[in-house]
């Protein structure tokens, strides 16, 4: 078996070399061959292709933003899974080497108080009061890559828990423009 395999590697080596695939005594040597010199043609032929592609195509560096602070605000209902949803996000970010800021709550919850008739038709003095209270929590995070933010960012959202409400608010540094830069002193020595 081992030297059939053996003839049947060197037939191909020589069969892909010499460009014919003559082989009298295997015939699924032959299909082989011709199987295999026509997956290594069009394989040829697509990196050429993809070759011809990128040649033709100048990307710039894209060059990542740089954010000096991201907060984001999140909202919901109980104030305990706040509380756990925003030590699971700083751990996170202390896990991925993300920088830390403040994190904090307002000490009052948002109330929304509704009063309605409790039966609309009688006892207009009977009334009943509905009321939501919404909790926030607000944690900062600085210094951040635009590629590392957009993961962490994806990261915590997709792991948001049910009835919690997200905001994220993003500072990013620019450069300066070209029309309020100093001239250079190159520049302001060759014009005396």
């Amino acid at each position: 078996m081992l030297s059939l395999m053996r003839n049947l590697k060197q037939s191909l080596i020589i069969g892909l070399k010499s460009g014919s695939a003559d082989f009298k005594e295997f015939p699924a040597q032959r299909i082989i061959t011709s199987r295999l010199q026509t997956s290594v043609f069009t394989a040829e032929k697509h990196l050429a292709q993809l070759n011809d592609i990128q040649s033709n195509v100048d990307e710039p560096e894209a060059v990542d933003k740089l954010y000096k602070l991201i907060e984001v605000e999140v909202r919901g209902n109980d104030p305990a899974v706040l509380k756990s949803y925003a030590w699971y996000a700083s751990t996170a970010a202390h896990h991925l080497g993300i920088e830390v800021g403040r994190i904090w709550t307002p000490q009052k919850a948002h109330h929304e108080r509704y009063t309605v008739l409790r039966s609309i038709h009688v006892n207009k003095k009977c009334r009943v009061q509905y009321e939501f209270r919404t909790y926030f929590h607000f944690l900062q995070f600085h210094r951040l890559t635009g590629s590392t933010a957009d993961t962490f960012l994806e990261y915590i959202q997709r792991n948001l828990p049910e009835g919690v409400a997200m905001k994220v608010t993003k500072v990013a540094l620019e450069g300066i423009p070209e029309h309020i830069r100093a001239p250079d002193k190159v520049e302001a020595t060759e014009s005396l």
